[in-house]
């Protein structure tokens, strides 16, 4: 059965037939199968903000939309386990809160909490897991990762700086206030929810202007991941669908001629194991130094799997899934946007 406040807010933002194929795709947890009219709570906005977040990664992710379209025909679904963005630290982002602060003022609300913090030193970031608090096992956790400018170069912190400040803040007055009013009560409206859903849903794409070619260039020179925010902004860098066994997967996927990573990632507690398609090639504007633009391929965003390993908590007496992420994992699934051909 369809949660009805949920069904309501994705049938106004997508459309009806967007909103049939995400419920009959993406697994839906167990707390939301109880609801009250005209009281959304936030597990269902998180959960609604998650559906179509999916809905815009497969728009831009061929191979995803292939891989999902696969799994529904074959008569599965796609278990969301986390979906990934990038954000810069940095204080030249114009309107927008810097780093991770842009995204933690929409999680924290609508109730994700902190699951970890993990150093990507290699990329000269930070990355940070938020789980949600009502059912951290079945709504897809955020993995939002900081670039750190400040550990490269001059020149490279002067095109960090005139690439993002021009961002523009997505969210309105009206939509803080209500994340202040869902995180003090819980709960918003239905006519409230319609009107925030649109805006977080919003906040997760490129905020300031069409990049410099040049910027673009001095970027890829040092970061790979530092250019693709360029381009793509606060995007899903990907989503990412758990498995029973990715090992197997991985092998099939090949086996279609799919754009595989090589080898599987395997977490330093031998319970988590990523691997991931190379990133999409999508068609993106710069702006030239005689004012004009022009048009190039550059990587976009993929879809990545994961396996997650129970383990028994001695403390609860129960078997829990594993829900952390690992760095060494993080960085190699990084590489997909950078070793995209």
């Amino acid at each position: 059965m369809r949660n009805p406040n949920i069904e309501s807010l994705l049938t106004k933002l997508l459309g009806q037939a967007k909103t049939d194929a995400l419920f009959a795709t993406l697994n839906m947890p167990a707390v939301l199968e109880e609801w009250e009219a005209d009281v959304v709570t936030r597990a269902e906005i998180a959960q609604a903000m998650n559906m179509a977040l999916f809905e815009g990664l497969l728009e831009r992710s061929a191979n995803g939309r292939a891989y999902t379209a696969d799994a529904i025909e074959s008569g599965g679904s796609v278990y969301f386990d986390h979906g990934a963005l990038r954000t810069v630290r940095w204080p030249h982002t114009g309107a927008l809160p810097p780093g991770e602060a842009a995204f933690t003022r929409i999680l924290r609300p609508l109730g994700f909490r902190l699951n970890g913090r993990y150093p990507l030193d290699k990329l000269g970031m930070t990355g940070r897991a938020y789980a949600h608090e009502d059912a951290p096992d079945e709504i897809a956790q955020f993995f939002v990762s900081e670039l750190h400018p400040e550990r490269f170069s001059k020149e490279f912190q002067q095109a960090v700086t005139n690439v993002v400040r021009s961002s523009r803040d997505p969210l309105s007055p009206a939509a803080v206030a209500l994340l202040w009013e869902i995180e003090r009560e819980g709960w918003l409206s239905l006519d409230a929810a319609h009107a925030l859903l649109p805006e977080i849903v919003g906040a997760f794409a490129r905020q300031h202007d069409l990049p410099n070619e040049l910027d673009y260039e001095t970027l890829l020179l040092e970061s790979a991941e530092m250019a693709w925010i360029a381009t793509e902004g606060n995007a899903f860098n990907h989503a990412t669908d758990r498995v029973t066994d990715v090992f197997k997967l991985s092998d099939d996927e090949k086996a279609k001629g799919r754009p595989m990573k090589p080898e599987v990632e395997r977490s330093r507690s031998g319970r988590v194991f990523q691997t991931a398609y190379r990133a999409d090639i999508v068609e993106r504007e710069f702006r030239t130094r005689d004012g004009g633009t022009v048009k190039r391929n550059v990587p976009g965003s993929f879809y990545e799997f994961i396996t997650r390993r129970r383990t028994f908590d001695q403390a609860a007496r129960r078997w829990v899934t594993d829900l952390r992420f690992d760095a060494g994992n993080a960085q190699g699934i990084f590489k997909m946007t950078a070793n995209a051909k």
